[in-house]
């Protein structure tokens, strides 16, 4: 892979920006320092012109449909358009076809991964009802976390059986991560509004079905089981302001044994979209009020959140063409997630140190992921450089994602991300990928 010299970048890293030179030797970061001088015919030099240099975001929360719904995306097309989006490590979830709910599944993804991803990759193992001997057998150290469905969605993995829910917050050493909406709640809605409006329910009323009272019920047994049982506990997802008081700012995170996470479209996205977006904004949980995405915000910036993510879950155009009751929930979010929040940062609603500490940081901490999510020597060198004045209009023939389409199409974003490093190495520049990248198994800190 050779050495890559990075000169004149601002490094965004632990709560400070400095300006920076770096020098990458095959995989690890060598060294930091004000100004590297290297003269050699083997080092590539890449001057960053004072643009920004970030951690590569660590997306805890992708779905890329392989096996089994390749029609909507694959590990390789989904992972590619991350890489391009400045997101170099992801977790996947394990609601695919066949489910990811054995080992021998498991490894499969491991093994597909390893010869077709573009970004480095861990995957979460999946709980069902009736494989807790199954999870008992995951070694913690080598896989991301448990998900468990709490709330049906994408793949019938519904987990209901409160005392199977309970055996495995109290056997498992596993990280369990949980999609929190009540089941029962959201039967009874859809009942009332089948009553109402027969099968041409609007989209609109799709957080009054998957409501906030929903989300609150099942998070909140959630939470109080952990306490309980002692489970490390991390709640996915957060629609709704309700939810957040649930959560508290301690710190550091590393000590904290319940945590949440916030997706893009959670933070960019109301109610009020409904109208011009349908169900391309369709997802589960629900987005819903202007009030609780204010309420979303206020809790990431006071750390009662601590992750951002995409929970990005692509379906084709003629899916989601659909009424509202066959439509799919879930979008494709990787590509445009952060030049999402670096549209947020031009408005002052959150500053660039923030967005790499709950996007870049906070995973690496949360999931004790080894040699990532920071700018240090001896790291790996998983790096972004955004340029904050290079405006770009998303549209149809800049759309990496293999379903061809974006709940930003259309939006012109003030940021752009022009070189991606993945393990050293630069497989993104300015819309090309000059290189292929050689992903690497996440691994974790873990005893």
């Amino acid at each position: 892979m050779g050495k890559i010299l990075i000169k004149n970048a601002r490094i965004v890293n632990e709560g400070n920006i400095k300006k920076r030179d770096i020098l990458i030797d095959g995989d690890i970061i060598l060294q930091i320092s004000e100004c590297i001088h290297i003269k050699s015919a083997d080092i590539k030099i890449i001057e960053a012109n004072n643009k920004y240099l970030i951690p590569g975001l660590i997306d805890d929360q992708v779905h890329f449909r392989e096996p089994g719904l390749t029609h909507k995306a694959t590990i390789e097309t989904e992972s590619k358009a991350a890489v391009a989006g400045g997101i170099t490590s992801f977790i996947e979830m394990p609601n695919t076809v066949p489910q990811c709910t054995t080992i021998a599944r498991l490894e499969e993804k491991f093994s597909n991964a390893k010869n077709t991803s573009w970004a480095n990759y861990s995957f979460m193992f999946g709980g069902t009802n009736d494989n807790l001997n199954e999870i008992l057998k995951v070694d913690s150290k080598n896989v991301a976390g448990l998900k468990l469905f709490l709330g049906s969605s994408t793949g019938n993995m519904l987990v209901d059986n409160p005392e199977v829910i309970e055996e495995i917050f109290k056997k498992t050493d596993l990280l369990i991560s949980v999609h929190c909406e009540d089941e029962k709640t959201i039967r009874n809605n859809l009942e009332e509004y089948l009553d109402k409006y027969g099968e041409d329910i609007p989209i609109e009323m799709h957080p009054k079905i998957r409501s906030e009272e929903a989300c609150y019920i099942s998070s909140s047994k959630a939470i109080e089981l952990a306490k309980k049982t002692g489970a490390r506990l991390h709640v996915f997802h957060l629609s709704t302001q309700k939810e957040t008081n649930l959560f508290s700012n301690k710190k550091p995170l590393s000590e904290k044994k319940i945590t949440a996470e916030v997706c893009v479209h959670h933070l960019w996205f109301s109610e009020e979209d409904y109208k011009t977006k349908g169900t391309h904004i369709k997802w589960n949980p629900a987005v819903k009020t202007k009030k609780d995405r204010d309420g979303l915000w206020e809790a990431l910036l006071d750390d009662r959140i601590d992750i951002i993510a995409t929970d990005h879950a692509p379906h084709t155009k003629d899916e989601k063409r659909n009424k509202y009751l066959q439509a799919p929930s879930g979008g494709p979010l990787v590509q445009h997630a952060l030049v999402s929040l670096l549209e947020m940062y031009h408005v002052g609603k959150i500053s660039l140190e923030k967005i790499v500490e709950k996007a870049c940081h906070n995973p690496a901490i949360l999931f004790q992921i080894k040699e990532r999510g920071f700018i240090r020597e001896g790291f790996k060198a998983d790096l972004v450089l955004i340029d904050l004045k290079s405006p770009w209009t998303v549209q149809q023939e800049n759309i990496l994602y293999k379903c061809q389409w974006s709940p930003f199409e259309g939006i012109t974003f003030k940021s752009k991300v022009t070189h991606t490093f993945v393990n050293g190495i630069l497989v993104y520049d300015n819309f090309k990928f000059p290189n292929k990248s050689i992903p690497q198994r996440l691994t974790f800190n873990r005893s």
